[in-house]
């Protein structure tokens, strides 16, 4: 049996390298000052309380395989990434850097065109110079994001399953929105640090302008940040 810890990622403004202030700005501007600084102390709290897990619980993780988001590379490049996240401080690169610090392997998880693909269709938006054009590659994105996420999740499950070995635990940091686990193979056991489905319902609550949800999304961010997993 192989088993796969599951931690569903929340980027935070560090996370999106050069794209991060536009993003940050664009946050703003929809959800408004006070809903943004709930959601940026929110998203610091949870990687609080996935950090705080993996040290309280000591897990032994020499030779663990560590599966990333967004991580196409391997060898020293793969570490110069992590490093450079660490730098910008990105809480989630820091995780993973003290993993591999205890002996962790951080291991080639995704397809660089595949990430690419993705990647070019935000940046689309963020550079629209007018309305009509940004609205246009908005919906175009909406309508290919479905066919990216379908693609990079066949590939990473692919992944876990080639170099998983047997008897061995691995540790992937993946966005909320992906859906791995269906494609993985059934002899791997997983193991959700946090309930990829109540993440799913923050972020949706979050950016909802209903009145009538503060206390969903109190409920919402006292799980998110809690220490002890589930």
């Amino acid at each position: 049996m192989r088993t796969l810890i599951y931690v569903p990622i929340i980027h935070s403004v560090a996370d999106m390298g050069s794209m991060g202030d536009e993003l940050k700005r664009k946050s703003v501007s929809g959800l408004g000052e006070n809903r943004w600084k709930i959601h940026t102390d929110t998203v610091n709290g949870y990687w609080v309380a996935i950090q705080s897990y993996f040290e309280k619980y000591d897990l032994d993780v020499q030779g663990t395989k560590i599966y990333q988001d967004g991580m196409f590379v391997d060898g020293e490049m793969a570490l110069k990434l992590i490093q450079d996240g660490v730098q910008s401080g990105s809480k989630n690169s820091e995780i993973v850097s003290g993993l591999i610090t205890r002996g962790a392997i951080l291991v080639k998880t995704e397809d660089f065109k595949m990430v690419k693909d993705e990647y070019d269709g935000l940046q689309s938006i963020l550079k629209s110079k007018t309305n009509l054009k940004k609205l246009f590659q908005l919906l175009r994105y909406k309508i290919l994001k479905p066919v990216f996420l379908r693609r990079r999740d066949r590939f990473i499950a692919a992944t876990i399953d080639r170099t998983l070995e047997a008897n061995k635990t691995g540790i992937l940091f993946i966005g909320a929105y992906h859906n791995v686990i269906k494609r993985l193979p059934k002899n791997i056991t997983v193991i959700e640090l946090k309930e990829v489905a109540k993440i799913r319902k923050y972020q949706k609550t979050i950016q909802s302008r209903a009145k009538n949800q503060h206390r969903q999304l109190e409920q919402l961010t006292q799980y998110m940040i809690k220490n002890d997993p589930k």
